[in-house]
């Protein structure tokens, strides 16, 4: 039987390409650090496959199509929006661990889009490249929420997705060994007057629901509020959300966090806690 062994909360963003000279040198290599720790952890935990849980940006998906979830079931492929250092590559995808997902999705009320042949962007990238490919080897399921612009997945959708990958994962026939990367936010603001903004008070509200696994605190969070207190970008902690249900909302514990105003963004990172069966 498959299993979920480990889980991450990470921030995937792309300024820190654009902008590296951005933070003061601690602040950046703190942050380096924390992504290579995090990659050992892996290590540590024998994972053999990771599903990372991103989100788009308006990227890959426009005005014509908007779904609210998508997964990926053939091969992947990112990130389209090249970053220096960060160049567009094939992605090693487990393909079957993504099409029996979302077969079990069909068949208990998740009406799964699919990538047969999926791009990602840097919400994928990122975590992919900073954390699973150290780990030679290591497969990929890439998930992407809508948090990007309205309609939003809800708050409550996204966490009953991270239970049923829970579920689907333990119907899965090989001896997976995975991990879930939820990757996102916290606080910055994209494209709009306060852009630059970060809000210490709000990310660590959320830090602090993760680390308790406080699942009644995560619902409870409005649209409105989000984006008064955290920016259109802190839409995207849905896929914390739905990383601390894939993990059972056991906890864990906050690794870091920088707010880091170079970089416009609240970056906090914790390692999910899960109790195998």
């Amino acid at each position: 039987m498959a299993k979920i062994v480990g889980g991450f909360i990470v921030p995937h963003n792309p300024v820190m390409y654009f902008n590296p000279k951005g933070p003061s040198q601690q602040q950046s290599d703190s942050i380096y650090a924390t992504y290579a720790d995090m990659a050992k952890r892996i290590k540590e935990l024998n994972a053999d496959t990771a599903i990372i849980i991103g989100c788009d940006h308006y990227i890959l998906y426009g005005t014509e199509c908007l779904p609210q979830y998508v997964i990926s079931t053939g091969e992947i492929e990112g990130p389209v929006d090249q970053l220096p250092g960060l160049k567009r590559a094939p992605i090693a995808s487990h393909e079957a661990l993504g099409t029996h997902i979302s077969k079990v999705g069909f068949e208990t009320g998740f009406d799964w889009t699919v990538g047969r042949s999926m791009n990602v962007d840097h919400s994928i990238g990122i975590p992919h490249h900073l954390m699973v490919k150290p780990n030679e080897g290591m497969k990929t399921v890439a998930v992407m929420l809508a948090c990007g612009v309205d309609p939003y997945l809800p708050m409550k959708r996204a966490w009953e997705l991270g239970e049923h990958i829970a579920e689907a994962v333990t119907r899965f026939s090989g001896n997976e060994r995975i991990v879930v990367i939820g990757s996102g936010g916290i606080s910055h603001h994209v494209g709009d007057e306060r852009m630059g903004v970060v809000n210490p008070v709000f990310d660590k509200k959320i830090l602090d629901a993760v680390a308790s696994g406080d699942k009644a605190t995560m619902l409870a969070l409005t649209d409105e509020e989000i984006l008064r207190d955290g920016g259109n970008g802190a839409m995207e902690i849905r896929t914390f959300t739905c990383a601390m249900a894939a993990t059972g909302a056991h906890g864990g514990e906050v690794l870091n966090y920088e707010a880091v105003d170079s970089w416009i963004t609240g970056m906090g990172f914790a390692e999910l806690k899960v109790t195998e069966l």
